[in-house]
């Protein structure tokens, strides 16, 4: 299906959902800042550090956003060709990566990484189920009380309805959780506050459309296959409009945490030449307050 008629029809769903009344979180996402940085698809963050991954590398900052360690050559180790990274998340000071072979929007030899956050080196991979149906990875997520790593796919096809599900303990594949309605060119996603919440490439850039970022709940739904997805925030406050990355909550500091790319155009995910003024793609993470609705 061609993108943009996929995307009209998902954000009919949306309105749909929005005329029933139950897109309201709550909470309010206020801009207090942002920050260039080196990597282009996904940003992740725990007690004061943030970490960035580009699509081949890795890099981690202080808490003031100094850059303290970077890794150029993070495919470095494994059996499988690799070439892509997607956005990223931390446990325990261990990052988790969705990697890849991807080219041309289409995406192979999927696998779930597990990183030093000191060294930024591989230090093991979950075994990948092939039947799952799964044809990309464009975000990962970790949630330690359910103890479930989420992936999520950037494709647009019925793949891409889903998010997989591996144990976070022991690396098997737990099942999948299907999204209604499905948002389209999923990039990112994470876990705060009891729900899931993930990021999609669904405005249009060349047109100035913002993309946005959706709440999934499913705590509180009798059919544990299914995530209720409601609208939660459009961007239109960011420097400019471009292609919406991965995302990540610091639940110290209750911010909302955004990579962000412009400058590039992207044609099947990947940059094909720049726009007027920019002569490189300019990567950088907006932080968010969030401010808890009375």
């Amino acid at each position: 299906m061609h993108k943009r008629l996929s995307v009209i029809l998902s954000l009919v769903g949306m309105i749909l959902l929005i005329g029933c009344g139950k897109t309201e979180s709550g909470f309010r996402y206020e801009l207090a800042e942002a920050h260039p940085v080196a990597g282009r698809q996904g940003v992740c963050t725990e007690k004061g550090y943030y970490w960035v991954s580009g699509s081949a590398t890795l890099a981690k900052y202080d808490s003031s956003w100094n850059l303290v360690a970077e890794n150029t050559d993070p495919f470095e180790g494994y059996t499988l060709e690799v070439n892509h990274i997607g956005d990223i998340d931390v446990y325990n000071n261990e990052l988790y990566l969705g990697v890849e072979y991807f080219m041309d929007g289409e995406g192979k030899n999927i696998q779930v990484a597990v990183y030093d956050g000191d060294t930024l080196k591989l230090k093991r991979v979950f075994p990948f189920s092939p039947d799952t149906g799964q044809l990309e990875c464009s975000g990962i997520a970790v949630d330690s009380g359910s103890r479930t790593v989420f992936m999520t796919s950037w494709i647009d096809d019925e793949s891409s309805e889903y998010l997989y599900m591996y144990d976070l303990d022991t690396g098997n594949y737990k099942g999948k959780l299907k999204m209604d309605p499905s948002p389209k060119w999923l990039q990112g996603v994470a876990c705060f506050n009891g729900n899931l919440y993930v990021t999609s490439d669904d405005g249009n850039a060349d047109n100035d459309e913002p993309d946005h970022m959706y709440r999934i709940d499913f705590a509180g739904n009798s059919n544990k296959d299914t995530g209720k997805v409601t609208p939660e925030k459009a961007f239109d406050d960011v420097i400019k409009q471009g292609e919406i990355e991965g995302l990540s909550f610091d639940e110290d500091r209750r911010q909302l945490l955004l990579l962000y790319n412009r400058g590039a155009k992207i044609v099947a995910g990947m940059p094909v030449g720049f726009y007027e003024g920019y002569s490189e793609e300019i990567h950088e993470v907006f932080v968010y307050d969030i401010v808890e609705d009375k």
